[in-house]
């Protein structure tokens, strides 16, 4: 009975313990979320920004470029090349026709107007002295020097498409040179260079030129003018 009575004792002291644990429940620690031990933490904030997505730059728009003329794609020269008002840009060699007016005698030579047309559908500007000389054979080679530039130089001459300038070429009579220096031969025609280009025209004109250094000019040419 003693040892009975001893276990009997034990086992309600213990039941006390649990009781008194149980009361005391509330002031134990807290765990995350409210949960107990079992509990799942929740996950902690994301402490890296994600990253900002960065635009790419746009493509150039086609067309935007700016053409010859100055102007944009969109745009383009009216009637007479005022169409936008930008300035028009120097006429080429293919752009351009090459031909002589009447020619006209004076004493020891004969003048004739170098005539330069705009055959393209723009409108370009021409300024300054054409490079004239002879040619000779079916190479169309140079023949003596080329043609003295003569006077000022003028200003921009506009071409509308269609429109030319003129300038006015002094054709030296080489009969009257000493044929020793000047050394005449058969010319077939006229190179020309328009003013700032190093492509040329050929002009047909049957005549005589210097093969040679003669005493003088034997072509001469002043600056382009509107015509």
């Amino acid at each position: 009975m003693t040892c009975t009575g001893r276990t009997l004792a034990g086992i309600a002291a213990a039941a006390l313990a649990v009781v008194a644990l149980a009361g005391c429940g509330s002031d134990g620690p807290e765990w995350p979320n409210g949960g107990g031990a079992s509990s799942t933490a929740a996950a902690p904030p994301e402490t890296t920004a994600p990253p900002t997505e960065t635009s790419a730059p746009s493509s150039p728009v086609a067309g935007a470029e700016p053409t010859r003329d100055g102007t944009g794609s969109g745009g383009g020269q009216g009637s007479g090349g005022q169409g936008g008002g930008a300035a028009a840009t120097r006429c080429t060699t293919p752009e351009l026709k090459a031909s002589l007016g009447k020619a006209e005698g004076a004493a020891g030579s004969v003048h004739q107007e170098l005539v330069l047309t705009n055959t393209s559908g723009r409108t370009c500007t021409l300024r300054g002295f054409p490079g004239v000389s002879y040619t000779q054979g079916s190479g169309l080679f140079q023949l003596g020097p080329s043609a003295a530039m003569v006077g000022p130089r003028g200003g921009d001459v506009r071409l509308a498409p269609g429109g030319s300038a003129g300038a006015d070429l002094k054709l030296t009579n080489v009969q009257n040179y000493d044929a020793a220096a000047c050394r005449p031969a058969p010319s077939n025609g006229l190179r020309v260079y328009p003013p700032g280009d190093t492509a040329s025209l050929i002009v047909v004109r049957k005549g005589t030129g210097c093969a040679g250094t003669p005493p003088g000019d034997q072509l001469e040419i002043a600056t382009l003018r509107a015509r």
